[in-house]
């Protein structure tokens, strides 16, 4: 039975073409990897399929009575709610019910008649709610909540104080919640701890309803689909099984495209010298024309293209002091104290990799560290000669400028050559650069965010959770990149398999934090 039908759905904006008669089916119980590079147009295609994009051609048909549960990239909370507030909205059609239920109370207390049909209607109210588990919402709020790490936090801190990875854990929470009979998961490990991530895994692995899932984190995405639709070039190929035999598949797929475009190239080549050495003889003219008409007729294959791969490196400014960042008895913090007071050196060469659950204090580490906020306490030392490269998390999202724009209004000597020859080097082709950063997918605003980075001299990379939104070869890329980079690197990212075979260290934040983990 087919959830969601995609019929030859075309899709464009400006002057690029992201979607080409597109199509897609989403059928019961099939768990779907939805893949692609990064700005092929995986979140386009999910944004037209949540209603949020009008398609420029093509239909999208939802089975009736489905609900759909969506979570994006850049999803909000409102400022002055709780956790608890906001992941009780998930029965929202519930506390609904108790409403009305307790006015019916309310209102038999002061009538004259009618009360016997009040009365039946509070108690089939009162059934529905005993047999939807209404009285035992907070048991399962804790439950989901305490699985992705939301119970350390505490479920009665507002929202608005929330870090981003906190809040991704919110609304991925009353996501599941809501248990939808499909759920569309825009790169949901983004900010997430292991631990969560391999609850997160499990809670996937026995869903028994449908889900589309974006992710560039191709172990999780391995062992949690079972079918796989890949995003190249605007279409859209439908291929069983999951990540790792799709790799298999698609290399064979490549192979015989190539081989039939060189195949056809041959025959072309062997036609044309045919024609051009016959058509000016009267006896063979005929057979050069035949020829000639069926070359007309015959439909060219396109050469398979490889995407543009992404190259990274970051020059390297002169050698600074021994001693790059000392910190005596400092605490972190904005308003309140996150971590107790903390001893720490960085030295010259070190590569340290900052991990520890959301909330704890890792920006503020990083922040405080490069001066942009204050610690509490304690006392900070920079070394001499310093020359930091600093990645910011989700930089730029809301930038009108272009790619191209905002590299060059910050590099004005360049030429506009050398404004797009660097961006091309960071795998962006040209209708990414000519793209608004806040149009760009996250990933690619990455990839523009890095360009400007490997501009500038620096000896010590401070790097906030740089690998989010990357594909597999980018990623594969900036590590290799770190790894030539003989600068001092300071490193918050939440996955292991990245860092793990490079760094010198690793500074845990839940070692300092005052908070229970």
């Amino acid at each position: 039975m087919s959830l969601l039908t995609v019929e030859n759905v075309t899709h464009g904006f400006g002057g690029r073409r992201i979607l080409e008669d597109a199509s897609f089916r989403l059928l019961k119980g099939e768990h779907i990897g939805l893949i692609g590079a990064n700005g092929e147009g995986k979140s386009t295609f999910l944004n037209i399929i949540t209603g949020q994009l009008s398609p420029d051609e093509g239909k999208v048909e939802w089975s009736k009575r489905v609900t759909v549960g969506y979570l994006d990239q850049h999803s909000s909370l409102k400022k002055g709610m709780t956790i608890r507030d906001a992941l009780r909205e998930a029965f929202q059609h519930m506390l609904d019910l108790e409403k009305e239920m307790l006015s019916l109370y309310d209102s038999m207390a002061t009538a004259e008649d009618g009360i016997e049909e009040m009365m039946e209607d509070a108690g089939e109210i009162q059934h529905i709610l005993e047999h939807s588990g209404f009285y035992t919402l907070d048991a399962k709020i804790e439950e989901i909540a305490n699985g992705l790490g939301l119970g350390s936090i505490g479920l009665e801190k507002d929202v608005s104080d929330l870090s981003g990875g906190q809040r991704t854990k919110v609304l991925l929470t009353k996501l599941l919640l809501q248990d939808p009979s499909i759920l569309i998961l825009d790169e949901p490990t983004n900010y997430l701890d292991m631990e969560h991530i391999e609850w997160l895994k499990k809670y996937l692995q026995n869903y028994e309803n449908s889900f589309i899932l974006v992710s560039h984190d191709m172990e999780f995405l391995n062992s949690v689909i079972n079918v796989i639709y890949h995003v190249n070039d605007g279409e859209l190929t439908r291929y069983s099984g999951n990540y790792e035999k799709f790799m298999q598949m698609y290399e064979v797929k490549r192979s015989q495209e190539l081989k039939a475009y060189e195949k056809q190239q041959q025959e072309i080549e062997r036609m044309e010298d045919f024609i051009a050495r016959n058509k000016a003889r009267v006896a063979t003219r005929g057979m050069a024309n035949s020829r000639q008409k069926m070359l007309d007729k015959m439909e060219v294959l396109e050469k398979p293209r490889e995407k543009p791969k992404p190259s990274f490196s970051f020059k390297e400014a002169r050698t600074p002091s021994r001693f790059i960042v000392e910190g005596t008895d400092l605490v972190l913090g904005y308003e309140e104290p996150l971590t107790r007071p903390v001893t720490f050196a960085l030295e010259r060469g070190q590569k340290i990799a900052v991990i520890g659950t959301n909330g704890l204090g890792k920006t503020t580490l990083l922040k405080t560290i490069l001066g942009s906020i204050k610690a509490i306490s304690g006392k900070l030392e920079l070394g001499d000669f310093l020359q930091p490269g600093y990645f910011e998390q989700e930089a730029e999202r809301d930038n009108s400028e272009t790619a191209l724009e905002s590299l060059w209004r910050e590099f004005p000597s360049y030429t506009n050559a050398e404004v797009r020859s660097a961006l091309a080097k960071c795998g962006l082709t040209n209708e990414h650069i000519t793209s608004q950063m806040k149009v760009l997918s996250g990933g690619e605003n990455a990839k523009v965010r890095l360009c400007k980075l490997m501009q500038r001299e620096a000896n010590w990379l401070v790097l906030d959770e740089p690998t989010n939104h990357l594909d597999v070869d980018a990623k594969e890329e900036l590590k290799k990149a770190l790894i030539e980079f003989k600068g001092t690197i300071l490193l918050v990212c939440h996955e292991p398999e990245f860092y793990e075979d490079w760094i010198t260290d690793v500074w845990n934040i839940e070692d300092w934090t005052l908070r229970i983990v």
